[in-house]
């Protein structure tokens, strides 16, 4: 291994980089609707008003977080040339803050410098809201804060006090408004009436993106990640076609192109083709397979390696009472009991749901009844890499 050397290549792309989640585009395509409906939203900010509270809803990649730093820089920007206007945004990502506690904490230590912060635990809520209501009104002006991810939260207590703060008499120097952005479509119905009302004064909804949308996203980032005549035609159009079948996701829609035109360079190809674009769709599908089964409970996976065993014996297509018997003997191997035959069901329709198990049903009429059967759908080398963890336990 003593001999290998890396190189800088250059024959695909001229800037990577701009197909990465975090590269920030000087203008945001195929989300007109929705970037008109968030200006208005926006619009009392730069009037030196008090800003409305906005919510912003819709399926993760569809383009919320990147709507949000987009207008916010212009409104950044714009409002540095209005007299009087002092503008402060802070914007905090709730995965993994499960509370308003530990919220209000990120908050705060965002306003405050990085020598005067305080710790997650060991104060009592009521005295971090008041260390964050006091960083407000020493920040004063008008602040925006940007709560993206805010499903994490799962209890109301800071969305009601945030928005309502100055209204309530909790900050008084500043004038402060809430953006809050969901990836969880039902997280708005779960919200108390009162949270609602002040949390959602103002709502944008972000549809996904149809297959002509994330072709202009695509050729916007394409236009700066490629060098020039690298992509043979109909590569975008498949990205896209892909994409919007998938989920309108312009995040995998771009994952797909990255890794294609990874493939290239992998391959020393000079054109970026379809056939890489199938490869990548593959790849890519195998790495998604493998987290979701990662991350999926213990007696599902259970469910999953019973039905793998069956695919592995040729025993496949598999009946459920098939598939609960394997599994009830692999969960007491587990030292587990084993769950109900309904959740068995329940199980093996997720695993459907998710890609990882396809199923038919059959009626055999009186004699026969009404029954299922199910094979994978993914190969038992890829599941296999998801189940690794449990079957590192197995004995």
């Amino acid at each position: 291994m003593s001999d290998i050397t890396f190189s800088p290549t250059s024959t695909i792309f001229e800037q990577r980089e701009a197909l990465l989640e975090e590269w920030t585009p000087e203008e945001l395509v195929g989300r007109d609707e929705e970037l008109q409906k968030y200006h208005a939203a926006l619009q009392p900010v730069i009037n030196n008003e008090t800003p409305s509270n906005i919510f912003l809803y819709g399926k993760s990649g569809v383009g919320k977080t990147a709507a949000t730093r987009y207008l916010l820089s212009a409104l950044e920007r714009d409002a540095a040339d209005v007299d009087g206007l002092d503008l402060s945004t802070v914007e905090v990502n709730c995965d993994g803050l499960n509370s308003s506690y530990q919220a209000a904490v990120a908050i705060v230590n965002t306003l405050r410098d990085p020598a005067n912060q305080i710790s997650n635990t060991g104060y009592p809520q009521a005295s971090v809201y008041q260390f964050l209501f006091d960083a407000l009104d020493d920040l004063g002006g008008t602040v925006l804060i940007v709560l993206d991810e805010v499903d994490h939260i799962e209890d109301d207590s800071l969305l009601y006090k945030l928005p309502r703060a100055r209204s309530n008499g909790d900050i008084s120097e500043a004038k402060l408004g809430v953006i809050g952005i969901s990836n969880d479509l039902d997280f708005r119905n779960q919200l108390s009436s009162k949270v609602r009302s002040s949390l959602c004064e103002k709502e944008v909804s972000f549809s996904a993106y149809n297959a002509n949308e994330l072709q202009l996203v695509l050729k916007q980032r394409e236009a700066v990640a490629f060098r020039d005549d690298v992509l043979d035609d109909g590569v975008i159009e498949m990205c896209a076609a892909y994409g919007a079948k998938d989920s309108g996701d312009a995040r995998q829609a771009l994952d797909l192109l990255l890794e294609a035109g990874d493939l290239a360079r992998e391959y020393d190809d000079e054109l970026v083709t379809e056939h890489h674009v199938r490869e990548a769709r593959q790849r890519l599908q195998t790495d998604q397979v493998v987290e979701g089964i990662r991350n999926y409970s213990d007696h599902g996976q259970l469910v999953l390696y019973a039905l793998t065993g069956l695919a592995e014996d040729d025993d496949t297509p598999a009946r459920t009472r098939d598939i609960l018997g394997a599994y009830q003997e692999l969960a007491r191997d587990e030292g587990l009991d084993p769950v109900s035959e309904r959740s068995v069901r329940d199980y093996l329709g997720e695993l459907t749901q998710l890609g990882i198990v396809s199923s038919a049903e059959y009626n055999r009429g009186k004699g026969g009844g009404k029954y299922k059967e199910f094979e994978l759908e993914q190969s038992i080398s890829s599941i296999k890499t998801g189940l690794s963890e449990l079957l590192k336990k197995s004995p």
